[in-house]
């Protein structure tokens, strides 16, 4: 049986190329200013809201859009506004960056399996060749054998001895 190969046979022009790559130049640009370097630590102690902290930000926001005169005036509520619809958008724009970064991963793993797969043929030839004594083969495969080094099997302990 043959093996599957050019699972992805689609690839972008580089002018296709050139233009994602100016587009992520410009949204580095264009976020520059709100991206931080946060330390694991810093992470650990101020990434600490989950889902269940969301809603009960969303509710507190809720209360202070519809019913302000129940909010603290002790927290400044134009801030935390702007920090709400700002994390909202951050989220959908990371929600939209992991999906293309998913679908960007899968096309490149179909792209390695091919080239893989174009090797292992091109290696099976290149043996073939290298058998046959025909010019230049055989130091392409003894090249490329190093790739596939067959290790050993762990030997098995031996018996103590009585």
């Amino acid at each position: 049986m043959m093996g599957l190969t050019n699972l992805n046979s689609t690839h972008l022009s580089s002018a296709k190329i050139t233009a994602a790559q100016d587009a992520i130049a410009a949204l580095e640009t264009a976020l520059a200013e709100i991206t931080f370097n946060l330390s694991p630590d810093d992470r650990k102690q101020y990434g600490s809201i989950n889902e269940k902290n969301k809603l009960f930000v969303n509710k507190v926001h809720d209360y202070n859009s519809s019913q302000p005169n129940l909010s603290s005036p002790e927290v400044d509520w134009e801030e935390f506004n702007k920090d709400h619809s700002s994390r909202r958008s951050m989220e959908a724009m990371i929600s939209k960056l992991e999906s293309l970064i998913t679908r960007m991963t899968n096309a490149k793993i179909l792209h390695d399996y091919d080239n893989y797969q174009a090797g292992l043929v091109d290696y099976s030839f290149t043996a073939y060749k290298a058998g046959s004594s025909a010019p230049g083969f055989e130091d392409k495969y003894n090249d490329l054998k190093q790739f596939f080094v067959k290790t050993p099997p762990p030997s098995s302990p031996t018996e103590e001895k009585k």
